[in-house]
């Protein structure tokens, strides 16, 4: 296909083409040159409904002893806790090496790097305990967005790694964060937008042009600091918007133009990370430190927003690890109590495991089942049936290679592999029968 773009670029001249098309045709050949993006891809953060659910069908049922084969590994990807995306036959993620913060191109078949971007400083907060990175990178055609720790917001080309545009959400957009572990959160793109958190005084949210990496709106409204959740696009009292969690709200705002739709007080402590839920007109959310979760009922009559509490319990404390919501149920780890499925509608835990079963962790789904991911010293995973709620296993194993790293990034399901990243290296099972 190359060649062919190139003989095409030969031949531009005895067509008497002018000069000033010149640029847009060489932008189409490189579009070509990087193929669409497949259905069973994941492009960004949870995938691509932000829910943490694979759309894979076909896959193992049930895993032999010692898990699923280890397809490749691949390594010198550099510290942190980022995750990652799939999008047509690329891998991207981010890492810290000695002199800068890295966005990395991975090849989806081998893991072979394809190109690597400097991103920002290396590092973290809170006297330097948990470096690295921590965004996972958004796909959007043959772009690739991404934050680094420090909060350098960073538009690339997904073929060559060139940079398009950069803004800093401190310098910049004076952005504010709750606590001191850095910027977490994966940025998502909406049209023609490019929806982050900067958090501060400024406005909590901001959409910019993807292209150039202008502001188009901020949310005057709404002026809480940023936390390390990640925005969600949803329709509530039949409008579409865009939905986020702070430290000190849930709220939902308006594409268009800002404008905060509704908005619910929700205290939370520390570090509030968690992707809310929407089901319906309902906005599940949960934070750990002993916060626990809350669900919303978001109603519009003539265009005018509410936004009711119907229940907050501590049933679900989840720190950091996420939690899925499986039929009318949610399932994640609360914190100190170990695995829970809750009914998502009334609040009550249908079903907790015991701790022993497996320790904190993260998890996603597929086809199916779950696929849970401790972040201890073995990095176990677990593979659940998840047609009812239980501990329905039908394999494990331990992480090989375990870095003394807590494995903080979520499981990645992609066109028939299983991804695990921990700090320098990312690990693909083979997980679809042969």
């Amino acid at each position: 296909m190359l060649k062919k773009h190139a003989a095409l670029m030969q031949s531009l001249p005895q067509t008497r083409v002018s000069p000033r098309l010149l640029p847009r045709l060489a932008a189409v050949a490189a579009l070509c040159a990087f193929s669409p993006a497949r259905g069973a891809d994941w492009p960004q953060w949870r995938g691509p409904a932000r829910d943490g659910i694979s759309t894979e069908t076909g896959l193992l049922k049930e895993w032999p002893a010692g898990g699923p084969k280890l397809a490749w590994r691949a390594g010198n990807l550099g510290g942190g806790y980022s995750g990652i995306s799939v999008a047509a036959g690329r891998i991207f993620t981010m890492g810290d090496a000695a002199d800068s913060s890295f966005l990395h191109a991975l090849d989806e078949a081998t893991g072979k790097l394809i190109w690597s971007l400097k991103i920002g400083a290396t590092g973290g907060e809170s006297g330097n305990r948990y470096p690295g990175t921590r965004c996972t990178p958004t796909v959007d055609g043959n772009l690739v967005f991404t934050t680094g720790q420090w909060g350098d917001l960073v538009c690339a080309e997904t073929a060559s790694g060139r940079e398009i545009w950069r803004r800093s959400l401190t310098k910049d957009l004076n952005g504010r964060m709750m606590s001191h572990w850095g910027y977490s959160e994966s940025p998502l793109v909406d049209g023609d937008r490019l929806l982050c958190t900067p958090g501060g005084s400024g406005g909590t949210m901001v959409a910019l042009n993807k292209q150039t990496g202008a502001v188009i709106w901020r949310t005057r409204g709404w002026t809480d600091r940023a936390a390390y959740s990640s925005i969600i696009v949803a329709t509530l009292g039949g409008v579409r918007q865009y939905v986020q969690l702070t430290d000190a709200h849930v709220a939902g705002v308006n594409p268009a133009d800002g404008k905060v739709l509704w908005k619910a007080p929700r205290a939370g402590r520390t570090a509030v990370i968690p992707t809310p839920i929407v089901d319906g007109n309902l906005v599940y959310v949960v934070s750990g430190y002993n916060v626990g979760c809350h669900l919303f009922q978001v109603d519009a009559v003539d265009g005018r927003f509410t936004a009711r509490e119907v229940y907050a319990n501590k049933e679900i404390k989840n720190h950091h690890g996420g939690v899925l919501k499986i039929g009318p149920h949610v399932v994640g780890f609360s914190d100190n109590d170990g695995w829970v499925w809750q009914d998502l509608r009334t609040g009550a835990a249908v079903f907790k495991a015991d701790l022993k079963k497996l320790g904190k962790g993260s998890l996603t789904a597929a086809d199916g089942m779950l696929y849970l991911r401790a972040e201890g010293k073995t990095g176990t995973v677990v593979l659940l049936d998840a047609a009812t709620p239980g501990w329905n296993e039908k394999g494990r194993f331990d992480q090989p290679g375990r870095s003394d790293k807590h494995s903080w990034p979520h499981p990645v399901i992609a066109n028939g592999r299983l991804y695990l990243r921990d700090q320098d290296i990312l690990l693909a099972y083979a997980i679809k029968p042969r």
